[in-house]
């Protein structure tokens, strides 16, 4: 068994909506299937118990579907919450894809690699360490994954269907699209200013801003040696709070200090961290009471870590077997952190008159800490329902004197039912970004929905952080409709992010260049602020290699299915399978969107049922079957009637005059008209004003700029020339109807051909223009991608063989050339159709010549 390539497939893609893992396997004859491996399948199964079913009978599982099967039992041993895997085998014998889901891409391309070692070594009737390579891939999986407090917000963001994407390894994560983006870190969000964090961390200046709002603090200041601490505690009255005047998480916090000795070791802890602040002791429990924008949201008290004694067990060993709980962890990854056994817990211990040899009497509570913070040990009980409306409004008036947006308010008092002025309590503390574990999953009590209230800030009632997306595929006309209907949404006064095969462009600026139609370029465009709404050009290439960019969109349109769309590659063989690849966007449409699909290509019509959402068709002929039953369904349709493109839902239509559509030449280049019906239909399922739609398409020249290689049509000196990068079959014969209702005396063609598109999708293109030309000039590009020299060029001259019409054909190498040797030969009413393949220079090298003054 051989894995010739692994890719992460990070969004919706052709097998299924989940994050995958995809594999290319080739098994040896013999690998085929588990009948021709006596007794593998007990030796894998004694060292992996937990495999699971195969899914398929023996004779029917290859070792790529073994390969699927494990990568999936692995990753769910670790504990990743995955179900989705599949095997399908390719034309080609032997040859397998493996796709399976993973939750973290690191772990699931781990577990790819450690099933391949599993199969390997019950083959080889070796052994394997199931328990270590389990317990790797949970510590990878730990170690990458959201936190608690990060991952509970953003499992309430995509509760209420707002996008999200993680922008570090960490805890920085983009909630939303484009101008509706919102950022977090783990709790604290992008509207809390950085003075804000930085008072919240000098914890004296926050103590003087709190007192100056009239909230209670504890007495106290920072010191800068031993000797001042215990001075300031003397002053203040023991016992006293030693911490890092700069800190977080309970780190070198000591409370309850009585005695000299003591506090020296808590200096240590301290200073350890920064600056060493010295307070008084505030008798009564701690607790934490969450604020997010000006609610409180939850509260709890927060207990220190202890052990109960069992009259057996000395101190170290009832730690020990409190560590053992699953519960408690190294991190925040678990509900609970484990108990730190270090000199600040030898020093309470002390204080309690024991050591940690000592064997404390059963049902005695020994306590290790005495500050009560979870990530040192301590447990936390919800008593949310218990908070004075006076002790919630001192710990939102704390938050707010501070400036922050959620804040973890520290108190310390007896109990949180009266208010604190009552009992001598008072806040010790605010924190930036506090920790949600024990609003989540308390010790005791239930656990509070905080990640919800956190979005519901975020985002106000019915926002869902989403802008506008319409995605665009199909095999030719894509790139014009991307750039159409982004013209639409600019005219209607939206800041619009772009990609296309030429670029990335955003507000009508290019920010990038080259084949933008991936996932990475749709990505991008999601993350600028400046943008409103995006329209994403969608490559099946794109689709292949990574997914989607995006988990849905808004409106798919899908311009038609072409035989000559790079058929033969990565297992896309026949145009029902490139029809599958491309519906991917019809299948990840929003269920309040819309798929715009041709109604005359059989392929598109096809994916209608697969939408979730509802179906507009466009098609010229307004009685093709497909589109009249829409309609007589009173659904959206859109055709053309009487030299106008009429947009109809039941008894309502609205109409413009394809007069009034520069790109269609008056209704008379038929793709043309196509793509504009798929604009306009795109724009009207997205709720663009029909007066901007109308101002957008009558200013949308099909220009270099605009367009380029899309139709541009020239002037030179008197003869027409036609500059597209029409490179299949189907777009031969668009061009050739297109080219036909056009004027020329005599008609020639320049051309060449993509060496990576099948030998039979070559010639047919010369076969189609030879019908229609009176002159080819074939021309070699530079990289003939993969084909020996000449090969292309023979493959087209064969596609001319018997032409009825073409009586000349000359050969060149260099675009250029070819293109120059065409203009010489062209005389005033002469028309001439030029097949760029290098758009951006050609028509650069075009711009120049139409304004050279003619050679005599």
């Amino acid at each position: 068994m051989d894995i010739s390539r692994i890719r992460a497939l990070r969004g919706p893609n052709l097998w299924s909506r989940h994050t995958a893992i995809e594999a290319i396997v080739t098994c040896e004859p013999q690998e085929r299937a588990l009948t021709l491996l006596p007794e593998f399948e007990a030796r894998l199964r004694a060292l992996f118990p937990n495999l699971g079913p195969l899914r398929r009978q023996p004779e029917q599982a290859s070792l790529a579907h073994v390969l699927e099967t494990a990568t999936l039992a692995l990753q769910s041993q670790a504990g990743c919450p995955v179900t989705f895997s599949r095997t399908t085998a390719t034309l080609e014998p032997g040859i397998y894809q493996v796709v399976v889901e993973y939750s973290e891409e690191d772990v699931g391309r781990k577990a790819l690699i450690a099933a391949e070692g599993l199969i390997q070594a019950a083959l080889a009737g070796g052994s394997f360490d199931l328990t270590g390579t389990v317990a790797a891939l949970r510590e990878i999986d730990e170690d990458v994954r959201l936190g608690p407090s990060t991952g509970a917000i953003v499992q309430a963001g995509v509760a209420r269907g707002v996008p999200y994407r993680r922008l570090t390894q960490g805890s920085l994560v983009q909630f939303g699209w484009g101008a509706k983006q919102r950022r977090i870190w783990a709790a604290e969000v992008d509207s809390t200013s950085a003075v804000s964090e930085s008072i919240a961390q000098d914890k004296d200046l926050t103590k003087t801003l709190l007192r100056a709002a009239g909230v209670p603090v504890p007495l106290g200041r920072p010191v800068d040696s031993v000797d001042e601490a215990w001075e300031v505690a003397l002053e203040i009255g023991l016992p006293v709070v030693l911490k890092p005047q700069d800190g977080n998480q309970g780190k070198g916090v000591t409370v309850n200090i009585v005695t000299r000795e003591h506090l020296e070791i808590a200096y240590r802890a301290a200073d350890e961290i920064g600056q060493v602040m010295v307070e008084k002791f505030l008798p009564g429990s701690d607790y934490r009471l969450l604020v997010v924008g000006n609610k409180l949201i939850a509260a709890a008290r927060r207990d220190p870590p202890l052990v109960i004694g069992d009259g057996e067990h000395t101190v170290r060993e009832l730690v020990n077997l409190v560590n053992a709980d699953p519960k408690r962890g190294d991190g925040h990854a678990t509900s609970l952190t484990k108990i730190r056994f270090d000199e600040i817990a030898v020093a309470r211990l002390a204080i309690q008159g024991m050591t940690p040899e000592s064997v404390p009497d059963k049902g005695q509570r020994v306590i290790l800490r005495n500050n009560a913070n979870l990530s040192t040990g301590g447990t936390a009980t919800d008593v949310t329902d218990d908070v004075h409306p006076d002790v919630a409004a001192r710990a939102v008036a704390a938050a707010q004197m501070i400036g922050l947006d959620i804040c973890g308010v520290d108190v310390v008092c007896d109990n949180v039912i009266r208010p604190l002025e009552e009992q001598s309590g008072g806040i010790v503390e605010v924190n930036a970004a506090p920790g949600l574990r024990m609003h989540l999953s308390p010790s005791f009590g239930k656990g509070r929905p905080v990640g919800e209230a956190i979005i519901n800030h975020l985002y106000g009632p019915g926002d869902d952080g989403r802008i506008p997306v319409v995605a665009v595929t199909g095999t030719n006309g894509k790139t014009t409709t991307t750039r159409l209907i982004a013209h639409l949404f600019s005219a209607a006064g939206l800041r619009v992010g772009m990609t296309n095969t030429d670029g990335v462009h955003v507000n009508g600026r290019q920010i990038d260049s080259g084949d933008c139609a991936g996932p990475r370029s749709a990505r991008n465009v999601l993350m600028n602020p400046d943008v409103d709404a995006a329209v994403f050009e969608t490559a099946r290439g794109g689709i292949l290699r990574e997914g989607l960019g995006y988990d849905r969109c808004q409106v798919a349109v899908v311009t038609n299915i072409g035989a000559g769309d790079h058929l033969g590659l990565n297992y896309i063989t026949t145009v029902e399978d490139l029809a599958v690849l491309k519906r991917v966007i019809v299948q990840n449409v929003a269920p309040t969107g819309f798929a715009v699909l041709n109604a005359t290509d059989p392929h598109c019509a096809a994916m209608a049922p697969t939408c979730p959402g509802g179906i507009i068709f466009f098609a010229a002929d307004r009685h093709h079957p497909v589109l009249a039953t829409h309609r007589a369904q009173g659904q959206r349709c859109v055709f053309v009637d009487d030299g106008h493109i009429v947009a109809a839902e039941g008894n309502w239509r609205e109409s413009v005059s394809l007069r009034d559509i520069p790109l269609t030449r008056n209704g008379s280049i038929g793709f043309q008209v196509e793509n504009a019906m798929a604009s306009i239909a795109a724009g009207w399922a997205v709720g663009l004003g029909w007066d901007a739609m109308r101002a957008g398409l009558a200013s949308f020249l099909n220009d270099a700029d605009n367009a380029p290689g899309r139709f541009n049509v020239l002037d030179y000196h008197g003869a027409t020339l036609i500059a597209d990068y029409g490179h299949n079959p189907d777009a031969m014969r668009a061009l050739v109807d297109a080219v036909n209702a056009m004027p020329g005396k005599r008609r020639s063609v320049v051309i060449s051909g993509a060496g990576d598109r099948r030998d039979e999708d070559i010639r047919e293109q010369t076969q189609i223009l030879g019908k229609a030309f009176d002159d080819v000039i074939l021309f070699q590009d530079a990289c003939q991608r993969g084909r020996e020299d000449g090969e292309v060029l023979a493959l087209l001259r064969q596609g001319l063989q018997g032409a009825p019409r073409t009586s000349n054909v000359e050969e060149v190498h260099g675009e250029f050339i070819a293109i120059d040797k065409a203009l010489s030969k062209l005389q005033p009413g002469d028309l001439c159709l030029i097949l760029v393949d290098q758009v951006e220079e050609s028509l650069a090298h075009l711009a120049r010549r139409v304004t050279e003054p003619q050679l005599q």
